[in-house]
């Protein structure tokens, strides 16, 4: 049987770690003023909840589900599982998306553009992350 080991401190360069750590915050900050914005619903949010087909009063669940995964993906002993979770969110934003007929290389796939910054920012903090998604003893 083949075992995979981790080691959370497993980073490349300062300079890798830093740019790690500056896109992590940064996607972290967006997708709290996405959630924020579905909690207090202004009226951006209104039209885009319309022109999707979603009702309304999804925004505030749809929101603390985001606070949620954002607050897993901010602290650094969950961060994995908190990109797993947001991966999965924003999967369901690509299928909303294509299902609305929303542009495709834009604003449907945008999603899936920022869950590969949100990746590559837990890969540039921590290079073991790479090689457990690859399958490859460290």
């Amino acid at each position: 049987m083949t075992t995979i080991s981790y080691s959370p401190a497993d980073s490349g360069s300062r300079g890798a770690l830093w740019t790690g750590r500056v896109l992590t915050t940064l996607c972290a900050l967006f997708m709290l003023f996405d959630a924020i914005s579905h909690i207090a619903k202004p009226t951006p949010v209104v039209d885009a909840f319309t022109r999707l087909g979603f009702p309304l009063s999804l925004g505030v669940p749809l929101g603390i589900i985001e606070l949620a995964c954002i607050a897993l993906y901010a602290v650094p002993s969950t961060t994995v599982f908190g990109a797993v979770l947001l991966t999965g969110y924003l999967g369901g934003a690509v299928a909303t998306n294509l299902r609305a007929g929303s542009p495709f290389w834009s604003e449907a796939l945008f999603p899936v553009y920022f869950g590969i910054l949100i990746w590559a920012g837990v890969v540039l903090r921590d290079r073991g992350v790479l090689a457990l998604l690859l399958g490859r003893r460290s």
